[in-house]
């Protein structure tokens, strides 16, 4: 964006930007594998704790005998894109910037697919770094519709996801997400409202309003990447597709009667024996 070579100086185009100057001059510094290995300890007791904040975070730290301050646990949190999940007060504050959309399932009964879509971001660690992965689940029947994996918690990925999925298997009634940026985003909430989609958003810290993404993110983690912890994002990227493909064509779950993803989504009897498109 900023161009150092042309010929109005770096001030005048960082000043017509609306961008702080120090954006033109920094330089991305690569985390100490100190921060990596305190942020895959975060990710672990997020992930088993939500409601815990930076301070309970911290004393859990140091109950393994891992001892940081809890500025620097808050800092890493807001890094990975984690907070600590309970109701927080003056929730009706909200940031102008970007239109915040009231939540539509509650009491709502969803039993077919592509009734409901739901879609979240999480950090994914590896053994040198880490990724983001967004995906879209159809929330009736649990099935991972697309998914990606990025270095950047923006909406890029998002729109690229959500676009796939609707390629491959329509538009959906309902879009739910949590009031991340990243779907608050003019480009994202854009494709929801030219295909018609009604947008619903979590109210703000309830994990419970989109609870089977999370569900989801939680059999990501414990049986995938805590199991294997990829080297590279390719890696990463591989290993979740061959999860995704046995998370919908060969995992049952209690909640669809011991059906699998895809036996609930394309109302099958058996479970398909190549994974479904």
């Amino acid at each position: 964006m900023i161009d150092k070579a042309h010929e109005l100086p770096v001030v005048r185009q960082v000043q017509l930007l609306d961008l702080s100057r120090s954006t033109a001059y920094y330089r991305p510094q690569p985390m100490s594998e100190n921060d990596l290995q305190l942020m895959h300890e975060i990710d672990k007791l997020h992930l088993e704790h939500p409601y815990a904040g930076a301070r309970l975070l911290r004393d859990m730290l140091r109950l393994r005998h891992i001892v940081v301050g809890r500025k620097h646990v808050r800092t890493l949190m807001k890094r990975m894109g984690v907070e600590a999940l309970y109701r927080k007060a003056n929730t009706s504050r909200r940031n102008q910037a970007h239109r915040i959309y009231p939540y539509l399932l509650r009491h709502l009964t969803i039993d077919r697919p592509n009734q409901v879509w739901a879609m979240d971001t999480i950090y994914i660690p590896m053994r040198r770094g880490f990724v983001y992965l967004t995906a879209v689940l159809d929330w009736a029947t649990r099935r991972v519709l697309a998914w990606r994996l990025s270095n950047t918690l923006t909406a890029d990925p998002c729109v690229e996801a959500l676009e796939e999925a609707m390629l491959k298997y329509g538009t959906p009634e309902i879009m739910n997400t949590d009031q991340g940026s990243q779907f608050t985003n003019s480009a994202f909430i854009g494709v929801l409202e030219q295909n018609t989609i009604q947008i619903s958003m979590d109210g703000k810290g309830c994990w419970r309003d989109n609870v089977f993404i999370e569900r989801l993110w939680k059999s990501v983690k414990y049986e995938e990447v805590y199991l294997h912890g990829d080297e590279t994002v390719t890696a990463a990227r591989q290993a979740l597709a061959r999860y995704f493909d046995f998370y919908n064509r060969r995992r049952p779950h209690s909640a669809i009667d011991g059906k699998t993803p895809d036996m609930a989504y394309f109302n099958l009897s058996k479970p398909p024996l190549a994974a479904a498109a």
